[in-house]
């Protein structure tokens, strides 16, 4: 399974607006602007995450996005499903029923095929463990491993 770019631009942007509180909108243009990302793609992201509730946004010149909720009430299964959709990655077609699987008898596929079983197995362990961390966390992660994190980040922003 590959997981979209938007997905790590998304998670960025709520992260960058994080360390830049709430008092002010930031635009599009300018969340872009700060990882030398597309602004028309990004703003596809960013529409998402408002959709989600994950973000709110702003209309007109001084507009942009701001927070929805704070970091610890987001999670990465939250921005995920967001930007990538509800649908499992995994889908069964049940090919074991068609080639030399195709006269075989009903009663054979009565169980659940064996590798769709194992593939919902391994999502949902993935699926938990992106649940299970909020952007609190990962927030807190990227300023142990860089110093002054906000500071730069709001310094780059004209916010401090």
């Amino acid at each position: 399974m590959r997981m979209g770019e938007g997905v790590e631009w998304a998670v960025h942007c709520c992260l960058t607006l994080g360390w830049l509180g709430d008092d002010q909108p930031v635009s599009t243009a300018r969340l872009a602007a700060g990882y030398e990302l597309p602004p028309a793609y990004l703003n596809k992201q960013l529409q998402a995450l408002v959709r989600a509730g994950i973000l709110t946004s702003t209309a007109g010149a001084r507009g942009g996005f701001r927070l929805g909720r704070p970091l610890d009430k987001i999670t990465l299964l939250d921005v995920v499903t967001a930007i990538e959709g509800p649908d499992e990655a995994f889908q069964c077609t049940e090919i074991r029923q068609r080639g030399s699987g195709a006269e075989s008898p009903a009663r054979s596929f009565v169980a659940p095929c064996a590798v769709s079983t194992a593939m919902r197995k391994a999502e949902l362990a993935y699926r938990r463990a992106l649940a299970a961390q909020t952007l609190a966390e990962v927030k807190v992660a990227a300023e142990r491993h860089v110093p002054r994190l906000e500071d730069s980040v709001r310094r780059w922003y004209g916010r401090g």
